[in-house]
């Protein structure tokens, strides 16, 4: 059963996700011992959290012996589209060009970086257009 809602993850829940998008799939222990070591997470707490991205449709599992492999059923482009929709909407007034504007008038944005933000603003307009 699918939710509507389009919900966000958590920090932890995050971190979890960006360690299963980098694996394909994985058990418990394959995510555990991805995250840095001074992490020192419990076998109990990743299986948790990791039930928990299941119960909220992020990941779907399949049992493998005595294990649980875990596989996202939202791929990371989707999730980064979801996310910043949810932030334009909350800190910018749904509104994308303030968004990039803040983004662009960052100070540590080097001129590679907004050189590649207008080569990529050109292609969509390019393509939008003909």
């Amino acid at each position: 059963m699918k939710k509507k809602k389009s919900e966000l993850l958590t920090e932890v829940e995050l971190e979890f996700m960006s360690e299963l998008w980098g694996l394909g799939e994985g058990t418990v222990r394959d995510v555990l011992a991805r995250l840095p070591e001074d992490r020192n997470l419990a076998y109990t707490s990743g299986a948790t959290i990791l039930r928990i991205l299941e119960q909220k449709g992020f990941v779907t599992s399949r049992k493998a012996g005595k294990s649980h492999v875990y596989v996202p059923a939202l791929a990371k482009d989707a999730y980064q589209i979801r996310s910043l929709k949810d932030l334009s909407a909350k800190l910018f007034d749904g509104t994308p060009a303030s968004l990039v504007a803040r983004l662009v008038d960052d100070d540590a944005l080097t001129e590679d970086a907004l050189g590649q933000i207008r080569a990529l603003v050109d292609r969509r307009l390019k393509n939008d257009s003909g």
